[in-house]
């Protein structure tokens, strides 16, 4: 069986286009801020996002992004509920299509943003939860 590309493309493409919570809390922490868009519904906004995200569900992505990036450099980070919702992946594909080139995807989305015990926002303030254990390591002792 022949394979069209070769797995270090594979894994590159993957890294170049995927990021995880970790590494983008690390990236923010370090002064690097891409644009973070949450296209998830007005509900999902509300219940808890990631702080300083920007709120653009993904039916308005093709026809509201230009005005938060005018540059189609910006780099630019979608993200929705989790590992069970394609939204991001239709607002990154959307994204890329429109010609942005330095878009990422945020693996596992905003429920392991949260489940890692980072910053969420919501309507009423600001909080953190307990790590999961099984998603993020957990203090020993």
């Amino acid at each position: 069986m022949s394979n069209p590309i070769s797995a270090v493309d594979f894994f590159a493409a993957k890294l170049a286009h995927q990021t995880d919570p970790a590494d983008l809390a690390a990236a923010r922490a370090a002064g690097a801020a891409p644009l973070v868009l949450d296209v998830r519904s007005e509900a999902g906004w509300s219940q808890g996002r990631i702080p300083g995200a920007v709120h653009l569900p993904g039916a308005q992505v093709h026809d509201g992004i230009a005005a938060l990036a005018p540059d189609l450099d910006t780099p630019i980070v979608v993200y929705c509920w989790g590992p069970g919702c394609d939204g991001s992946t239709k607002a990154a594909f959307t994204l890329a299509s429109m010609g942005y080139t330095r878009v990422q995807e945020l693996i596992g989305g905003f429920e392991y943003w949260a489940r890692e015990g980072l910053a969420v926002t919501t309507d009423t303030g600001r909080s953190r939860r307990t790590p999961d254990d099984l998603v993020a390591p957990v203090p020993v002792g």
